[in-house]
């Protein structure tokens, strides 16, 4: 499963968003999708954890939670083109 977090700072990292995660368990992977043109965060991440379970606790305690001035939207990653 992915995790989709979205209403982030446009400062965030990948470094800062696993540290957040790493709370709930180990982090597998983090992408922080960019604008082809300017390069610039586009506002949303998505993170793989090593267990769902971890994932699912994740999701429970973050989404709505304030970060960095944000409020976040957490959740289950949709597939392509749903």
């Amino acid at each position: 499963m992915t995790i989709y977090i979205g209403n982030l700072s446009y400062q965030a990292t990948v470094d800062d968003l696993k540290t957040v995660f790493a709370e709930y368990g180990e982090v597998k992977r983090v992408v922080l999708p960019t604008d082809r043109e300017t390069g610039r965060m586009r506002g949303f991440a998505f993170v793989e954890m090593e267990q769902d379970a971890q994932e699912d606790a994740a999701i429970s305690e973050l989404d709505g939670a304030e970060w960095m001035g944000r409020q976040l939207r957490v959740n289950k990653a949709k597939p392509k083109g749903e």
